[in-house]
């Protein structure tokens, strides 16, 4: 693997992250073949899901310059996403620029990012993962005149598009739920859970919450309370926080990463370890440490660094005149303590030493 170039501060921090990087590296040596699944018809995930296996892109024919407008980079999974788009464009010799909405709430913001795309004439595709749904649908339809557009991790209006990389959303909050269930699976018990989904105004939070409540219907799971909120991991630690004052009989917290990494704190400064468990909805660095100290239960992973390499090359192939699946995305997988030597954790995960980047030049 190709490891990113990165400041590195003065011992004993430089040790730090060498020994970091050695985990990481030792931590993606049970590789496995990687599998994707293409849509037909594309865009939406009510079609036909056809397997798929992953062929990486061959190199630009010129530096094509991408355009990329994030939801935001202030947590591990965007980074994630972030990282393997860097690394492929590094690969395949082209050119970008990251512009972020600083969160779900901004969708002015973000619509102004797509104009602005829009009207760079150096710009030749664009690459969004939407903070809406629905909310970008008539700027995308407008844009799209102009410049290609392809959406990238969060599900959105197929208006517009002309490429698509994601996953199901409803089967990550399903799949954690099934999980969930199993636990319970010979018990009629009641068990009652905190949920957080992550915040309302995201595109791909609907879906989540929709997939785990139906996993959990006529089960012994009993959500008895619901935070709904940013995620962000102060705005999460409160959502713990006021859940387990408000409702101290619950057994399970369960909900976004953000969530799940700030629960481990809280679980731990109140001695309640051993009485509460935890599940995310998504995999991030912070929760892949979880898993592995068993601190967290378990998460599903859609591999959001190669979602992140799998944009970039839809976007160049598209731009060279090759065929392309206009959709496709990773097959989930759920990830605990027993299933963490089958992880590709190389395109789950950003390395250690890198940081945010919003540009790179061939």
């Amino acid at each position: 693997m190709m490891m990113p170039k990165a400041y590195c501060k003065p011992f004993p921090s430089c040790f730090a992250q060498l020994v970091a990087s050695l985990v990481f590296l030792c931590a993606s040596a049970h590789l496995t073949a990687t599998e994707l699944y293409r849509w037909e018809p594309p865009y939406a995930y009510t079609g036909r899901a056809i397997p798929l296996p992953y062929q990486p892109a061959a190199l630009a024919s010129k530096p094509w310059s991408l355009c990329i407008v994030f939801p935001h980079v202030k947590d591990a999974y965007w980074l994630a996403v972030d990282y393997g788009m860097v690394d492929e464009a590094r690969r395949l010799g082209v050119k970008l620029r990251i512009l972020e909405a600083w969160g779900y709430a901004n969708l002015q913001r973000q619509r102004s990012l797509l104009q602005d795309c829009a009207a760079m004439a150096d710009v030749d595709a664009i690459i969004l993962g939407s903070v809406s749904f629905a909310g970008l649908t008539e700027t995308i339809k407008s844009v799209s005149r102009k410049k290609p557009v392809f959406a990238t991790v969060n599900d959105i209006a197929n208006d517009g598009l002309s490429g698509k990389v994601g996953v199901p959303w409803y089967d990550m909050g399903n799949l954690i739920g099934r999980h969930l269930v199993k636990l319970h699976q010979n018990s009629d018990t009641p068990v009652p859970i905190a949920w957080f989904p992550g915040p309302h105004a995201a595109g791909w939070v609907p879906f989540v919450d929709r997939g785990f409540r139906d996993a959990i219907r006529n089960t012994p799971i009993r959500i008895v309370t619901t935070g709904w909120g940013d995620t962000d991991k102060s705005v999460q630690r409160n959502l713990v926080q006021v859940a387990l004052g408000d409702y101290p009989h619950i057994r399970y917290l369960v909900g976004n990463a953000m969530m799940a990494e700030a629960a481990v704190s809280i679980l731990r400064e109140k001695g309640l370890e051993q009485k509460k468990g935890i599940l995310s909805t998504y995999f991030t660095p912070g929760v892949y440490r979880g898993i592995v100290r068993r601190k967290i239960l378990a998460a599903p992973t859609d591999l959001p660094v190669l979602q992140g390499r799998l944009s970039i090359a839809q976007a160049v192939d598209m731009l060279e005149g090759r065929n392309y699946a206009r959709h496709v995305g990773p097959v989930i997988q759920v990830v605990d303590h027993e299933t963490l030597q089958t992880l590709d954790l190389e395109e789950s995960i950003s390395p250690p030493t890198f940081s945010p980047q919003f540009e790179y030049r061939p």
